[in-house]
Order: structure tokens, then C-alpha cells, then sequence
């Protein structure tokens, strides 16, 4: 087996969302502002759209594309001797898919890296001749609309020079109108500093956040890489997946979900499956998700567990659960003389009535479960409510 591209690596996929863009769209940014190297002025970079990540170098230190600063250990010269950051962006630009670059900012190995250590993170040997010009190699090479920092974590922000990079990445580079970044370029920056906030791994907010995030999760539930002993008990569900996607959405986040290929670059059937799954609901329910924005609820804490999205005046409730005699009790909606219901996927409106305490009751459709348009986590519309 040879040793990081895809193998070890991690292939972060599908990144479905954006609050206040249109599906495909991309924020950009005044010319005319400048940014200066502290955090309160680099904090202030919009949410994306949506966008593939992949691992350009793990915590091994294995370079997915040429570094001229990784000799005899990247993706050129060992294993499949190609350039696979620049194969895969050159794929996904013909696309129009935009393209995100993971990079681990320590190595666990590398003997500069563990001599400024023994030294207290005093020294920078490993930054000034290793990390900081495998970035701007990057970004110069490859121009990336998206950098998902990791390997932050033993270290301060001081010490990697991360707000030097990011002013240089803001006003002079040659993505400065676009790119965006995450929060993990210092030990004290996780969920504090950053475009948007990943705070750790597979994190999930209880409430509505006051900055732009995103989860970060796995479809195998015990690691970011391949694993040739994973079994199915392992592995996220669909209906999982599809749940953690519309909580992301409904509390304002972007979901990105990881698969890891096998050592020469397959994606395995199941996660294939699981993709695809995830795919399929939303040809059918994505108008709910695609530009959508929280509302003024996020969710109805009951038990069929609804969460809400909206765009404009129109809202979205989702539901994860059926009930049981066929009667949806939506309490955070107030209707009005115009209110309609609809179930995405189907046509016509749905039966509704007020609910003599608040909100209102829904009937459902009377259909057999492969009649329905989706057979989980089924989307209303809701026109005319308040």
C-alpha cells in the first residue's frame, strides 16, 4: 500500500447550504477594504455556498500534489505519481463546483516540526520552512475558493503565523475576492476566530449560533479515512445522515460529510450508496435547503421532531418522524387567511385546520410509504404564515 493521496487521506464531500446565496453562488468581497493581521478585522468573511474538500496533506505530512517542500513524499513521486490536487480541481471547476483544499498545519513526524517542540514552540523552524510555504504554494498553484485548516491544536496562532497568511490571503493573493476559511489556526481559535467555525469535530450547536458554522462529520462513524475491517454498525444511515443535514441547515450551518476512498482512490459501494441516498432526497426536497436561511423557530420539540427552514415568505417545516394517526401539529406557525400547504414532491395542497390553542393541524397524504416522494424526512411548504 503506498503511503497518503486518497488512501490516507480524507476526501471531505457534499457541502449542501448557504445562508444568503443563491444555489452556486459565491460571496465576494469590497476590493477596496484591506485586512489587517489580527483577528478582529479577519473575522469577518461570509459563509460559502457549496464546494468539495479535499485533503491536500494529513497530519502524516504527505503531499497530495508536488510541494516543492515535501521531497520524495507526495503524491508525484510516490504511489500514483500524478498531481491529485490539481487533477481533482481542474475535474470540478468543468463543473462549476467549487473546491476546497484541507491542510494540516503540524506533522506528527517531521523533525523540524518536533525541534520546535522540544524547544516550547519558541523557535519556528518548522513553520518558516515547511507550512507557510506549502500554503502559499497552494493558494499561488491551485487558488482554492475554500482552506479547511486542522492540525491547530498544540499550538497558539502566534506560533504558526496564522494572521500574517490570512491578511496576505485577504488582500493580496490571487483568491482575495473569495476565499473563506475555518476557525482552526491556533490552539486559541477553535470556535472564537475564523471565516466560520468548525469548534470541533462533528459538532452540532444546541441553539440558533451568532456566527456563520459548519458540521463536519463522517460516513463512517469511526474514522475520516478508508478502513478495510469497517463494519455496517459503523456506518451512518441514511435517514442519520439526512437528519444531521436538515438540523445543519435549520440552524443556519453548512454540512460537510467525509468519505474516505481506498488506497487507489475507489469510493466503496456503500458510501457511494449513501451519497447518492442523500442525493436523491434532495432532487426532490432541496428547495427546503438550497439558499434557505433559518426562521424565527428552528424547531418544534414534539414528537415528530420538525425543523424549519426559510426563503423569504415562504417556510419549511421537515419533519423526521410520521405520526401515527396521519395528523401533523405544527405549534410555531401562525396562519392566516392565504395559508397553504403543500409536501414537496407531490402535487396539490394539502388539508389543514387552526389548532384551537395555537398553530395548526396537517393531514397528511393517505398514501402507501412508496407513493410518497421521499420515503424519510418528508418537506412541507408553508405560504402565508407568520
Amino acid at each position: 500500500m503506498w503511503p497518503g493521496a486518497l488512501g490516507a487521506a480524507l476526501l471531505l464531500l457534499l457541502v449542501l447550504r448557504a445562508a444568503q446565496s443563491r444555489r452556486g453562488a459565491w460571496p465576494r468581497h469590497a476590493a477596496h477594504r484591506r485586512y489587517t493581521p489580527d483577528w478582529k478585522s479577519l473575522d469577518g468573511r461570509p459563509l460559502p455556498a457549496w464546494y468539495v474538500v479535499l485533503t491536500a496533506k494529513h497530519h502524516e505530512g504527505f503531499t497530495n500534489w508536488p510541494s516543492p517542500v515535501s521531497w520524495n513524499w507526495n503524491s508525484q513521486d510516490l504511489g500514483p505519481h500524478r498531481d491529485l490536487v490539481g487533477e481533482l480541481g481542474t475535474a470540478l471547476r468543468k463543473r462549476n463546483i467549487r473546491y476546497g483544499l484541507y491542510h494540516s498545519l503540524l506533522e506528527w513526524f517531521h523533525p523540524l516540526y518536533l525541534l520546535d517542540k522540544k524547544n516550547g514552540f519558541k523557535t519556528q523552524y518548522f513553520v518558516s520552512s515547511k507550512t507557510m510555504p506549502e500554503l502559499y504554494d497552494l493558494v499561488n498553484r491551485y487558488k482554492p475558493d475554500l482552506i479547511w485548516s486542522d492540525g491547530e491544536w498544540e499550538c497558539p496562532d502566534t506560533y504558526w503565523n496564522s494572521t500574517d497568511f490570512l491578511a496576505w490571503l485577504y488582500n493580496d493573493s490571487p483568491v482575495k475576492d473569495q476565499v473563506v476559511v475555518n476557525d482552526r489556526w491556533g490552539q486559541n481559535c477553535s470556535c472564537h476566530h475564523g471565516g466560520f467555525y468548525n469548534c470541533q469535530d462533528k459538532y452540532m450547536p444546541e441553539s440558533l449560533p451568532g456566527h456563520k458554522w459548519e458540521m463536519c462529520t463522517s460516513v463512517d462513524k469511526l474514522s475520516w479515512g478508508y478502513r478495510r475491517n469497517m463494519v455496517m454498525a459503523n456506518i451512518a444511515s441514511e435517514e442519520e445522515i439526512i437528519s444531521e443535514l436538515v438540523q445543519a441547515v435549520s440552524l443556519g450551518g453548512n454540512y460537510l460529510l467525509n468519505i474516505g476512498p481506498t488506497k487507489d482512490g475507489v469510493i466503496v459501494p456503500i458510501f457511494q450508496e449513501r451519497l447518492l441516498a442523500v442525493g436523491k432526497w434532495l432532487s426532490i426536497s432541496g428547495e427546503a435547503i438550497y439558499a434557505s436561511e433559518p426562521w424565527r423557530v428552528q424547531s418544534d420539540k414534539n414528537t415528530t421532531s420538525v425543523w424549519y427552514t426559510s426563503k423569504g415568505p415562504d417556510v419549511y417545516a421537515i419533519l423526521l418522524r410520521w405520526p401515527e394517526n396521519g395528523v401533523l401539529y405544527l405549534t410555531s406557525p401562525k396562519t392566516t387567511l392565504t395559508t397553504k400547504v403543500v409536501m414537496l414532491g407531490l402535487e396539490g395542497d394539502l388539508k389543514w385546520s387552526p389548532n384551537p390553542g395555537q398553530g395548526l393541524l396537517i393531514s397528511l397524504p393517505q398514501l402507501p410509504p412508496s407513493a410518497l416522494p421521499v420515503k424519510f424526512a418528508w418537506a412541507l411548504k408553508l405560504t402565508g404564515v407568520k
